[in-house]
């Protein structure tokens, strides 16, 4: 898999994801709702470590520079 997430992207992701884990974990999110967003983050985490997209590569989208 080559890289084609930047470094900013990347950080966007985390940052999101960490909003939704403390959105859900104190209790504001919940249900349905709540579980599909922890999963959508963990899948944002699980691209940033990697630092490649699936769905950027389906639409020949790349932030990364290199």
């Amino acid at each position: 898999m080559k890289k084609n997430m930047s470094n900013a992207d990347r950080l966007i992701r985390l940052i999101i994801a960490a909003v939704v884990a403390y959105l859900y974990f104190s209790g504001i999110i919940g249900s349905t709702l709540g579980i599909v967003l922890m999963i959508l983050a963990g899948i944002f985490v699980l691209t940033s470590i990697i630092s490649f997209c699936p769905l950027y590569r389906l639409f020949g989208i790349s932030t990364c520079k290199v």
